[in-house]
């Protein structure tokens, strides 16, 4: 029977990637309507980047359905969760260069694709590897991941946490302090939305399953809408 640990670990993985995938589509649908090309990027971004929980959110079915976790002989629900980190980061690092500093967009897309590569090859060849995976309750809680500090994968992801810190959450900070108006409030909106999605992503790393991740899952959908907001014309 799912514990009220494991309901709220399932539902509010549910809710990242459902209020996710909603912000992408109105971001698309803007998009489109508006002509407005990164609009549609950050549409892209957002749906891969509440893809970050299907883990979670098949093993909450799984465990709903047939009161039994998901297998994960082969650390299938790490791959199902953070495959999506190269999805995600390549349109956030594009959206990022493209408004900041445009000439160099390729160059930086290029190392983050590169990078990106290496990851998803040592995340498919060594799954076991790249988590520490956690069931003290099988059947009543939902697996716990966590990257094992001592492989390349870690490094790989902690490294593109940085760079969006950085790049996008420092760099959309510095536009905002050149701007004004409507313009300095969107770079706002984007800035603390990339700090936030940060902040989230180490959390989540860090915390136990329990009320924290409320919290920490509450600024994913708030990172999603901040990002909406930040580019909506």
């Amino acid at each position: 029977m799912v514990s009220l640990i494991g309901w709220l670990d399932g539902l509010t993985a549910s809710a990242v990637i459902f209020m996710a995938i909603i912000f992408g589509i109105l971001s698309f649908y803007q998009s489109k309507k508006l002509g407005a090309k990164l609009l549609g990027i950050a549409g892209i971004m957002m749906i891969f980047s509440g893809l970050l929980y299907l883990g979670p959110f098949i093993d909450f079915m799984s465990l709903v359905s047939t009161g039994t976790n998901m297998d994960n002989s082969f650390g299938l629900y790490g791959i199902l969760s953070y495959f999506w980190i190269t999805p995600a980061i390549i349109p956030a690092m594009y959206l990022g260069a493209e408004m900041i500093i445009a000439e160099k967009k390729w160059i930086i897309v290029g190392i983050i694709v590169a990078l990106g590569i290496v990851f998803e090859l040592l995340l498919f060849i060594f799954p076991n590897n790249t988590f520490d995976f956690v069931n003290n309750n099988p059947g009543e809680v939902l697996i716990d991941a966590s990257f094992n500090i001592l492989f390349p994968t870690f490094f790989l992801a902690a490294g593109f946490l940085i760079a969006v810190l950085i790049f996008l959450g420092g760099g959309f900070a510095m536009k905002a302090k050149q701007a004004s108006g409507e313009l300095k409030r969107k770079f706002i909106y984007l800035s603390v939305a990339f700090i936030t999605f940060v902040a989230s992503g180490i959390f989540e790393a860090l915390l136990s399953p329990g009320i924290g991740l409320f919290i920490v899952r509450s600024g994913m959908i708030i990172y999603a809408a901040l990002v909406f907001l930040g580019l909506k014309t």
